[in-house]
């Protein structure tokens, strides 16, 4: 990560516990600088590395953007596949480059459950299991938006009431 000046900003903005896991070394120039932390994973994941988080939204970073209104100038730390918030610089720290995945593997979704953590997984995995029977595949996402990512046609959808994989597992689990 190349760092800007920290005083250039008031806050970090962090949306994805990876964006404080692969950083790099540039995260210790802007370390001196509060965190907001779109939700409780990427909060700890922040404190694991001795960043101060000030603010700890509920997995939503559009509201935990609106909570950091003492923090008008936010540096977002971001994936090179990400949603961009209004407001917030934004500097890429990461990517995620996807994988090859055996035909075999992806079949085992049939008569089960796929568990989708990000939009760009849920687009790939709905590409990647074209040629699977959708209408035999649950999806378990972490959201709404996650679910509407992996498109039409999958036998159930199921979305957690709260991003994090707790409450993923509870929706699963729940009886119809």
């Amino acid at each position: 990560m190349d760092a800007p000046e920290p005083a250039t900003y008031d806050a970090l903005l962090l949306t994805s516990a990876q964006a404080v896991r692969l950083a790099g070394e540039g995260l210790a120039r802007v370390a001196g600088l509060p965190v907001v932390a779109v939700g409780a994973a990427t909060a700890a994941a922040a404190r694991a590395v001795g960043l101060d988080v000030a603010i700890v939204g509920d997995g939503d970073a559009a509201a935990a953007v609106s909570r950091a209104g003492k923090f008008p100038r936010l540096l977002h730390l971001a994936g090179r596949e990400h949603v961009a918030q209004p407001g917030a610089a934004m500097l890429i720290v990461y990517a995620s480059e996807a994988l090859p995945v055996a035909q075999e593997a992806l079949a085992a979704a049939v008569d089960g459950v796929a568990m989708l953590h990000s939009a760009r997984a849920a687009q790939l995995f709905a590409l990647l299991s074209e040629d699977l029977p959708r209408r035999r595949i649950d999806i378990a996402a972490l959201s709404p938006a996650i679910a509407a990512a992996a498109g039409p046609s999958w036998r159930r959808v199921i979305v957690a009431d709260r991003p994090d994989d707790h409450a993923l597992i509870q929706a699963l689990v729940a009886p119809d």
